[in-house]
């Protein structure tokens, strides 16, 4: 017993001690920022993330960093890795706007139906994680309505009390759908940045296979299956091809 609460303490005071100095880190990074010395940057915030410590900021920084410095598939990249962890982040949504100007590819998005349209501009605001929290929140109340309802002596209230946890647990169910849905789609989409200047897609997963079209540094495709070293990829155009997986960093939801 006194071995185990030894080490609870002891991973107690290391975790802190981490989470310090990552803090101290984070604010010299920033510092060497606001003087422009944006590649010293980039490596203290990279060794950031490398702990594990990573939040929408860091990311949203390191998108600035790399921004500033022209390089165009990271800044993209970690603007996006940015919005995964916070899609409310208005900040990393207009710098990623800019950093897509300088992108050469200019692809036309494939038509979408009313309900992908719904799902993208508002039930996908927010990432499962948050749907989630919100879910929790919603069956604390509705159940909380329903104990008042329960224990009410006044008919007026038990109305009142009873519409409202009823209100609140068809909001949890419709909740806890948005949350399902978020997650699976999350799970089964595989996203990446092109991090080469210039790409050949092929038509086949063989170095000698026939050119299917040109794609450059920045630009956002969907990973649709991998064989060997080489990854299928969707434009959103609907284009589909196949290039070498060290062409593209994957922007990993988990």
């Amino acid at each position: 017993m006194i071995q185990r609460i030894v080490l609870l303490l002891a991973f107690f005071t290391l975790s802190t001690h981490f989470a310090q100095e990552a803090d101290q880190q984070f604010s010299e990074a920033n510092t060497l920022y606001k003087n422009g010395d944006y590649t010293k940057a980039i490596e203290i915030y990279e060794a950031i993330e490398a702990t594990g410590n990573v939040s929408s900021e860091l990311y949203y920084n390191l998108g600035n960093s790399y921004y500033k410095i022209n390089k165009v598939g990271p800044s993209i990249f970690n603007y996006e890795k940015a919005l995964q962890l916070d899609p409310l982040n208005e900040d990393a949504q207009n710098n990623l706007i800019f950093a897509r100007r300088l992108s050469l590819d200019r692809i036309e998005e494939l038509p979408k139906s009313v309900f992908q349209k719904f799902d993208e501009n508002y039930l996908s605001k927010l990432s499962y994680n948050q749907w989630a929290i919100a879910a929790v929140i919603l069956s604390f109340l509705a159940s909380c309505l329903f104990l008042l309802y329960y224990f009410s002596h006044s008919p007026s209230l038990k109305r009142l009390f009873f519409t409202s946890s009823l209100i609140g647990a068809v909001l949890l169910i419709a909740t806890l759908s948005i949350t399902m849905t978020q997650y699976g789609k999350a799970s089964k989409t595989i996203e990446a940045i092109i991090y080469t200047t210039e790409v050949s897609v092929k038509n086949e997963p063989t170095k000698n296979a026939e050119e299917a079209f040109v794609i450059h540094e920045g630009t956002k495709v969907s990973v649709l299956d991998k064989v060997d070293d080489w990854k299928k990829i969707k434009l959103v155009d609907g284009k589909i091809g196949w290039l070498k997986d060290n062409e593209i960093k994957l922007l990993h939801v988990f």
